[in-house]
């Protein structure tokens, strides 16, 4: 009986020992399966990628709006009317100033290519007789050395020429595929409009699927979130308040381009080391040299003002501590965005960070101990 027993016993333990190679044949066919699905998903979709991540940027930007909505409307009427809010906010205002940056971006470019930029700044320059005493210096010390306004402007002028120009293409890019812009807002407003109604089932399906922990999925998320609303709420609003106040400063002192000044200091807001300074404060300087010196401490003490109060009182009210990054590695995603993704690398380049830096706090917390056991054990002990 005893024998027949355990005989039984190694046919079961036989069974499932077959069972289990088998079992992992499986499961290893159905990930190569999932992985060429997701493949194939994200081929299907990778057209309209920017227009998904915008899509979601702008849902959680607004998500608040669509929550106030929705305590008296229906969800399906306050997505509605978010997505028009969306739509005259957005869209209306970058189309109707998109004439005004395209007509000051030209001229711009060509003040610089037929050298009218540098031939003012020069004479400037000149009347200060500044370059005279230097040289003068030099030869006193025995340097065979001289230099000329027209070689140091140079640079000046060329910069002046491929921010117009760069300006110029963009806009013209945006005026000349208008309809193009206009349909692919349209479909971002359609992702938004089910975004608010269907958002959080979504979320939902997204944590089931992640083979995560929800807390780290939940991590990921948040981040996601606070870092969008950190680049476009934060910086965003940030940028728009010093491009406005630099553009209309411009306008108010007589300066040429107030509007593409204006839009270049938007942008170089979202720099935290440079900032709207690479343009206020050569202005400032250049109207103390044009004798107007009221006038170029105004703008530098504006600039003072507007780049600390936007950095150190605006931003950490309306986004708080918990997103702030260091201003090195800022810098250097918007650039690095900037450089591979176009004008919208100053959503990207930041959110690719932040999933990075989000990933290794998940690897330190829950994977180190697995992949460096020892480390950690010394770690501990220390």
């Amino acid at each position: 009986m005893e024998s027949e027993e355990s005989g039984g016993t190694n046919n079961v333990q036989g069974d499932s020992s077959c069972q289990m190679p088998f079992e992992r044949g499986v499961f290893f066919f159905f990930l190569v399966l999932f992985a060429a699905s997701l493949i194939l998903v994200g081929w299907l979709f990778s057209p309209f990628f920017a227009t998904i991540v915008m899509a979601l940027v702008v849902a959680g930007v607004f998500a608040p709006v669509n929550r106030l909505l929705g305590r008296r409307l229906k969800p399906a009427y306050s997505s509605m009317v978010t997505c028009i809010v969306i739509f005259f906010v957005v869209l209306v205002p970058v189309l109707f100033f998109v004439g005004v940056l395209s007509k000051e971006a030209y001229d711009l470019y060509q003040e610089a290519k037929s050298a009218v930029l540098g031939n003012q700044l020069k004479q400037v320059l000149e009347n200060t007789r500044v370059l005279d005493r230097i040289n003068q210096l030099f030869l006193t010390m025995g340097f065979n050395i001289s230099f000329s306004w027209e070689e140091l402007v140079k640079p000046v002028s060329e910069l002046g020429r491929i921010v117009g120009l760069y300006m110029f293409q963009q806009a013209s890019f945006i005026a000349s595929n208008v309809f193009k812009i206009i349909f692919y807002f349209c479909l971002m407003i359609i992702v938004v409009f089910y975004l608010f109604i269907d958002g959080a089932r979504f979320v939902d399906y997204i944590y089931e699927i992640s083979p995560l922990a929800d807390g780290d999925n939940e991590k990921l998320y948040c981040k996601f979130k606070e870092m969008s609303g950190a680049v476009l709420v934060g910086n965003g609003l940030g940028g728009l308040i010093q491009g406005v106040a630099g553009g209309g400063t411009f306008y108010i002192l007589g300066l040429a381009s107030p509007f593409l000044w204006g839009v270049v200091m938007a942008f170089l807001a979202f720099l935290p080391i440079l900032g709207i300074g690479v343009v206020l404060i050569p202005t400032g300087i250049m109207l103390m040299l044009k004798q107007r010196v009221a006038a170029g401490i105004f703008v530098l003490v504006l600039y003072a003002i507007l780049s600390w109060g936007v950095e150190y009182v605006f931003k950490p009210k309306i986004v708080g501590e918990r997103v702030k990054m260091h201003p090195l590695i800022v810098f250097f995603s918007v650039i690095g965005g900037l450089q591979i993704y176009g004008i919208l690398g100053i959503i990207y380049g930041p959110l690719i960070i932040t999933l990075f830096m989000t990933l290794a706090d998940i690897y330190f917390a829950n994977f180190q101990a697995i992949v460096e056991p020892d480390r950690v054990k010394g770690n501990a002990r220390n």
